[in-house]
């Protein structure tokens, strides 16, 4: 089956660097071709790892207490660990929107899930082709559109499942066919990425891998080896596991996120996938039925509180399982890299769409503003530019990502992105004018998981919450309250703290362009939880990445 999307010709408001505008010029007149002039300045290579839900309390780099993740350890043992790097809407999709365009969500117009992203757009893909990369995305896209800017496309529809996924690929034309697979997504993604770089890329050009996993989002299937891992091991439960959401605004307890409420029984493995194929099923039953019976055996006569522990140890030893599996295919890819040589001039980027809740509040999932899902893990690897084993406290976003890969490529960046380079940061120096404080804006309501829209602010010290449809207000002191437990707002000892955040509120909307009323795309109606959404509708040219439901996904949250 083969799909095709028109692809608008639009003129991309950037340029080359001085040095690669002479060498294309040099190429015309020599009649030699354009990548191998580019070839003699030796543009690093650029791969970026990206995940789905991946939090900094599962990397041990960050927080060793839950496992040990060797091979992201390794690269910000070779490289720079970022302690503040925010998302600027901590939800799946609007994250990739803002990485593919460096622009806030309300500008690149993806705000909620659901949405098509405008693939016609500027985008750094884009750009980067243009100077002489060769570009690739594979993985997770969920962007509902077909890529544009990407030499080689081979994604996920939609969401896609943990095991046996379709998967759509094509190329620079924009045409995407879908082909089936079988086996486990992480693996195969994996194998892909590595497959495109030791057989399919041009080795004559400098290259840009989006290696994008579907890992560990929401429903948390592990891999076949990994189903029973961790299963004698008791994981410490987060100190506000039991948070009753006093003394903070509303919707921290009017939210459908609890491990107490939430979880369903395909979340908790009570019911097996619905895709596996018998092979694969009687593995799964293997490692779940008899854990599952004793339990079923034994809840009637537990206390609530113990169904509560029993169900946080089972979600977050499968997430973790499932990051598990990443970390493998990261060693996979990093040992390739040294191997082939190409190691020395390839920049690595780790990340993730945003945090994550492994229990803290009582929750799964992400959305709010809270320091849990705000943060995002950053690795970056880049040898002899990066300092090995340098960790950096400067606030930096994924709005940053888009203009760092420009910087890196030597390509100028333009004008109307909203981040800036992380380069000089890269290379050991903070700019005088390096931001102080950051913008953060969600706005998924009515939608999945209850999580009132709300914007806000915060320096790393203190942060200011607006729920602007309710009227209510937080103030979170992080020092003395780092678990956002104690709400301060109107508190006369901060008001002080109160006024100068909402002055640099008022300033950060204004200079990011946000408008007086949310715009009307991001009111799009939502799928409640455990309801497949409809099929995605737009202005796109077409939708094949949304067209068609990969068997045993789980809705887009």
């Amino acid at each position: 089956m083969t799909f095709t999307m028109r692809v608008m010709k639009r003129p991309l408001a950037f340029s080359v660097s001085k040095a690669a505008l002479f060498l294309a010029a040099a190429a015309t007149i020599t009649g030699l071709a354009l990548p191998e002039a580019l070839a003699a300045e030796k543009r690093p290579n650029i791969i970026f790892i990206f995940t789905d839900d991946h939090c900094q309390q599962a990397l041990s780099a960050y927080d060793a207490t839950r496992m040990a993740t060797p091979n992201m350890d390794r690269i910000a043992r070779e490289g720079m660990l970022f302690q503040r790097c925010y998302v600027t809407n901590g939800i799946c999709g609007p994250s990739r929107a803002v990485i593919q365009t460096g622009k806030y969500s309300h500008i690149n117009g993806f705000m909620v899930n659901g949405q098509v992203f405008n693939g016609d757009q500027p985008t750094m893909a884009k750009m980067l082709h243009a100077a002489g990369y060769q570009t690739a995305v594979i993985g997770k896209w969920h962007l509902e559109s077909t890529p544009q800017g990407y030499d080689y496309f081979d994604v996920l529809i939609g969401q896609g499942p943990y095991y046996n996924p379709p998967m759509l690929t094509g190329g620079i034309e924009a045409q995407a066919t879908r082909r089936e697979h079988t086996g486990y997504t992480t693996d195969i993604i994996r194998d892909k990425a590595l497959a495109w770089l030791k057989e399919q890329r041009d080795p004559e050009k400098p290259f840009l891998l989006m290696f994008q996993h579907k890992a560990p989002h929401r429903d948390w299937q592990p891999a076949p080896k990994y189903l029973t891992w961790l299963e004698e091991t008791e994981i410490p439960e987060p100190a506000t596991l039991w948070d009753v959401y006093s003394n903070r605004a509303s919707p921290a307890a009017n939210q459908a996120m609890t491990i107490k409420d939430h979880l369903t029984d395909r979340d908790l493995k009570l019911t097996p996938p619905t895709n596996l194929t018998p092979e694969q099923l009687t593995v799964w039953n293997a490692a779940y039925e008899p854990l599952n019976k004793a339990f079923l055996e034994k809840r009637p006569t537990m206390t609530p509180e113990e169904v509560i522990k029993w169900k946080y140890q089972r979600y977050v030893k499968d997430y973790l399982r499932c990051v598990k599996s990443v970390d493998d295919s990261i060693g996979d890819l990093l040992d390739y890299l040294e191997a082939s040589g190409l190691k020395d001039n390839t920049v690595v980027i780790y990340s993730s769409d945003q945090g994550w809740y492994l229990g803290e509040h009582g929750w799964y999932d992400k959305r709010w503003m809270y320091e849990e899902s705000l943060k995002t893990p950053l690795l970056v690897s880049w040898p002899g530019v990066v300092k090995p084993g340098s960790v950096n406290g400067d606030i930096v976003s994924n709005l940053d990502f888009a203009q760092t890969f420009l910087d890196i490529a030597g390509v100028e960046q333009p004008a109307d992105m909203q981040g800036r380079s992380l380069v000089p940061l890269l290379k050991g120096t903070t700019p005088a004018d390096w931001r102080k404080s950051f913008y953060y804006h969600y706005y998924e309501f009515p939608g999945a998981h209850n999580v009132a829209r709300h914007y806000g602010v915060t320096d790393g010290r203190h942060k200011l919450i607006h729920y602007y449809e309710l009227g209510e207000w937080e103030l979170f002191d992080l020092v003395k309250d780092p678990n956002e437990m104690s709400n301060v707002h109107d508190l006369p000892g901060y008001a002080d703290i109160q006024k100068a955040l909402g002055v640099e509120l008022t300033r950060l909307r204004a200079h990011y362009k946000l408008p007086a009323e949310d715009p009307v795309e991001s009111r799009r109606p939502q799928p409640g939880p455990g309801k497949e959404k409809g099929k995605a509708k737009g202005k796109g040219k077409g939708n094949p990445a949304g067209k068609a439901k990969a068997a045993g996904a789980v809705p887009a949250q």
